[in-house]
């Protein structure tokens, strides 16, 4: 009989340990935590979105994106869908997005659950891993709970997001212990602070607005994002302001600028000056007897129409006729183009996610054994990659776990 122990009991290691689970195997999980996949019942909300139809590399990231495009081929994303679907979930389909039909993400786990069950899976739960020793051949587990051995050993400890300072980790201490590189891990997924020199944060507090985000690196643009801005006292939020927040993590790391670009009007035909200048003029043909901040308040929420005001430095009483050619062109680059200088992400315990990890270079990309120690494997968002919000790195989670265990449940 052949021992296979899984330490992490996310996303990634009950499908790891699901697919290692064959009659000759005993799987054993362990879980720091009370329960395990924990950090499932709050994914997307309480939703669960797991999935996403529209599926290429560009929605991964990592920084070895050689091996990433090994890993993740089109035939193994749908056979997590597959996965997913023989396991009882019925997925909601909306716009792309699968989340399982009861909107509740306590579905996915405990489908997973009940397929350990079946499979025969021992779970361990309060144990925390201190230390993962190779002797000869085989694995010393050393616990809180005593140790344990085994053939082989997955790690599947998930990373630092979401998790608060106090939160003991030692998922990347155990990799470089066996000689593993780590790419510097760095929050992703998350809000973005923005500098506060104009005092306009306060103003704009509370608002949502639909607008275009083009994330600039020392000048560079770097990454476009269409979405739904939501606007704090602290800076800005929102699904496609976490999308560019990984971009924006390493480079504050590597010291470059980071400033991102708001456009107030995406249903323009272009983002150009000359085009919002049309717009403004036919507003103001239109709504006769407008003062500047009454046309503007027909466009934009009130709260961003005052900051944009400001910022401009125009008095709304005026009439658009009344602006000099030059307050014009300010007022419209300002509606496409509202620069705003990106001072740092909020903290892990905000983040969905991390960027960075266990090298992918040093890792097989068809096993997910790792090429320093045999018989060690890895899976999961530990690992040098991550992906955008609609469900991928969900979908990563499920696919790494599934190469390890089959890999090391037949090998």
């Amino acid at each position: 009989m052949k021992t296979i122990g899984i330490i992490g009991g996310g996303a990634s290691g009950m499908v790891a340990s699901i697919y290692a689970s064959k009659k000759e195997n005993k799987v054993t999980i362990l879980e720091r935590n009370d329960i395990i996949g924990k950090k499932i019942l709050v994914t997307g909300n309480g939703r669960c979105n797991y999935f996403n139809s529209r599926q290429n590399l560009s929605y991964y990231h990592s920084d070895n994106f050689e091996n990433l495009e090994k890993i993740i081929t089109i035939d193994r994303v749908f056979e997590v869908e597959k996965f997913i679907r023989k396991i009882g979930i019925i997925p909601k389909i909306k716009d792309g997005y699968y989340y399982p039909f009861s909107n509740q993400a306590a579905t996915i786990r405990n489908a997973l659950l009940i397929e350990l069950k079946h499979k025969n899976v021992e779970i361990k739960t309060n144990v925390l891993v201190k230390d993962v020793r190779k002797d000869r051949e085989l694995f010393e587990v050393i616990t809180n709970d005593g140790t344990m051995k085994f053939d082989k050993v997955i790690i599947t400890t998930g990373s630092i997001a979401s998790f608060k300072k106090d939160y003991y980790f030692n998922g990347y201490q155990l990799a470089t212990n066996f000689k593993h590189s780590i790419t510097p891990v760095l929050p992703a997924l998350v809000q973005l602070e923005v500098l506060d020199d104009k005092k306009f944060l306060k103003k704009w507090a509370g608002v949502r607005s639909d607008a275009v985000v083009s994330l600039y690196e020392d000048g560079k643009l770097i990454k476009e994002e269409v979405g739904e801005v939501q606007f704090t006292d602290y800076g800005i939020s929102g699904i496609c302001v976490f999308n560019l927040s990984r971009f924006v993590s390493r480079g504050l790391y590597l010291n470059v600028s980071e400033v991102i670009k708001i456009n107030f009007l995406p249903n323009l035909s272009s983002f150009d000056i000359n085009d919002c200048l049309s717009l403004l003029e036919e507003q103001d043909n239109l709504a006769k007897d407008r003062t500047i901040r009454e046309l503007l308040a027909g466009i934009l929420n009130e709260k961003l129409v005052d900051v944009i005001l400001d910022i401009s430095s125009i008095d709304g009483f005026l009439y658009f006729n009344d602006l000099t050619d030059l307050e014009k062109v300010k007022l419209a680059s300002n509606l496409i183009s509202f620069e705003v200088k990106i001072t740092a992400t909020r903290p892990y315990s905000c983040a969905q996610v991390v960027t960075g990890g266990v090298k992918l270079d040093e890792i097989d990309s068809d096993t997910m054994e790792s090429k320093l120690v045999k018989g060690l494997y890895f899976a999961g968002e530990i690992l040098d990659v991550d992906g955008d919000c609609g469900g991928y790195n969900l979908t990563f989670a499920f696919l790494s776990g599934m190469l390890a265990g089959i890999s090391c449940g037949e090998r």
